[in-house]
């Protein structure tokens, strides 16, 4: 494929770009060559040459990759891109998205920009690139200049750029072993505040192998029963992503086999992480954000705690009754997440934790930045904690009021314009919903409809939105008694039968 017939807007995937860059799925085309690579890196310095207002040949940019069979090659085309405008390359191999960005302010390497080669969770043909300033992660209009770039091609330098190799996950790591040990500031034993404990790491085969060996062993724990820690683009075993249901049971099946006092989890890239309690527990969705609001409240009283749109109406009580916090519950995506928690704090509202059900959280003590390695070692830093008072770290979450059942149904628009069908729908059903009497709207809503229906037979809500990116919309029920979801999904399908492009088979 030449570069005059690549269609650059479709890489683009919010405030990331991805692509296929491996063939072998049918009906699946190949887009993200290393050619397709080189020319979006090459857009990426020359960007960021005008955003910094300094000559490309005297940018730093750094470059890591995840655990991807493609990630080799394009990491190859990546450091062509760049040094062809003469910037110097710091190639890191081997790491997690959130040490990328912390390339752009550790002393160390002060790098002017950086980029992630990953796909997350994604197949293992897939593949894309995340970029990073000191800002932080770019937002869509950003990687929609970079594309423009991409697309008219910039000039190459005379001279081409170095390339160094540094293993900065080394330093990257070390930064998280202090935290803990200051955190924790254990009497007896200071460096090794984890001694005694057994904690067992699921990396998926992605890149989160590092936090076995250097982060938890130089803290003392005990790791015996951590799995599938070596990087395999395959994914021989489940897929890397703590809301995969076989990749939470794989986990806390290993907790419980080895009689575990913690286990972890993390996606792909490490931008996520989940955990599991020593009862095999999954702490991961509403759990996991009680937990970290659990931890930030006590640091921070009263703050806010930013939210995506799904989170239970337990959590809210939760954050705000037991908790003595805010819940800002906002939309989808957790670039929209983590940009709604920034604005808050710049019109003078505190917020202190910004977190997706989907497991992206972001804190402000570091950056505001999605780091799963960061809020798993949050929590060790609890669990070190209470051991030495004979508590365990589900404790914080007590009274935390769980909903009996919870499930998303994901409903496919087949409408040409997928947007303008789908917002309809949400249009039409907000009419319906105030025309039922134990049906009351939600207030302060930032996404779709979401309804509390009162009725003693379904004691619950539900929120229908679009799809961030896909046609489709989906419809998230919970309900606190048995039998609650299919009845509140039962009157939503009567209603929902009229709209035919619409399709209705996941309620089957």
């Amino acid at each position: 494929m030449s570069l005059s017939a690549v269609n650059w807007k479709a890489l683009q995937n919010g405030s990331d770009i991805r692509g296929i860059a491996l063939p072998g799925v049918p009906h699946e085309t190949v887009n993200l060559t290393p050619a397709v690579v080189t020319q979006l890196s090459q857009a990426f310095t020359d960007w960021l040459s005008q955003r910094r207002d300094k000559a490309p040949n005297t940018l730093t940019i750094a470059l890591g990759r995840d655990s991807r069979l493609s990630g080799d090659s394009l990491a190859a085309a990546a450091i062509a891109g760049i040094s062809r405008l003469g910037a110097r390359v710091i190639n890191v191999g081997l790491a997690s998205t959130p040490a990328m960005f912390m390339s752009t302010v550790h002393p160390i390497t002060q790098a002017d920009g950086a980029i992630m080669l990953t796909a997350s969770h994604l197949p293992f043909n897939r593949n894309g690139l995340k970029f990073f300033t000191a800002q932080g992660g770019l937002d869509k209009a950003d990687i929609s200049a970079i594309l423009a770039l991409a697309a008219q091609g910039t000039a190459v330098a005379t001279i081409p750029g170095s390339v160094e190799n540094l293993d900065f996950m080394g330093h990257y790591a070390a930064s998280l072993v202090e935290f803990v040990r200051a955190r924790v500031n254990h009497p007896d034993h200071y460096d090794q505040p984890l001694r005694g404990l057994n904690i067992i790491v699921d990396a998926g085969n992605g890149a989160g192998g590092f936090y076995v060996d250097r982060v938890l062993h130089p803290l003392g724990a005990d790791t015996t029963g951590s799995q599938f820690l070596e990087p395999d683009g395959h994914f021989p075993n489940h897929v890397p992503n703590p809301e995969d249901n076989a990749a939470m049971a794989a986990i806390c099946q290993a907790v419980l086999a080895h009689q575990a006092d913690l286990g972890i989890i993390f996606d792909t890239d490490v931008d996520r992480g989940a955990a599991v309690d020593a009862h095999g527990q999954a702490l991961n969705r509403n759990r996991l954000i009680a937990l970290l609001a659990a931890i930030t409240l006590r640091e921070y009283p009263g703050t806010t705690i930013v939210t995506d749109s799904i989170t239970s109406t337990g959590l809210t009580y939760f954050i705000e009754q037991k908790l003595g916090g805010k819940h800002h519950r906002f939309k989808r995506g957790y670039k929209n997440v983590i940009n709604e928690a920034v604005r808050l704090n710049q019109a003078g509202h505190p917020c202190h934790l910004a977190i997706e059900t989907s497991g992206h959280g972001a804190i402000k003590e570091n950056y505001f930045l999605d780091d799963g390695a960061y809020l798993v070692t949050k929590l060790l830093v609890e669990l070190a904690r209470l051991q030495q008072t004979g508590q365990s770290l589900t404790a914080l979450i007590a009274d935390l009021p769980e909903p009996q059942e919870s499930q998303e149904f994901r409903l496919a628009i087949h409408a040409a314009d997928f947007k303008a069908y789908g917002q309809q729908v949400i249009t039409d059903l907000e009419a319906f919903s105030q025309d039922q009497p134990d049906w009351q709207i939600a207030p302060s809503n930032y996404e779709g409809i979401r309804v509390n229906c009162t009725g003693s037979t379904e004691k619950g809500w539900f929120l229908l939105r679009l799809s961030l990116h896909d046609p489709v919309i989906p419809l998230n029920i919970e309900s606190e008694v048995a039998g609650g979801v299919a009845t509140i999904a039962k009157r939503l399908q009567g209603f929902l039968q009229h709209f035919s492009e619409l399709d209705q088979s996941p309620f089957d």
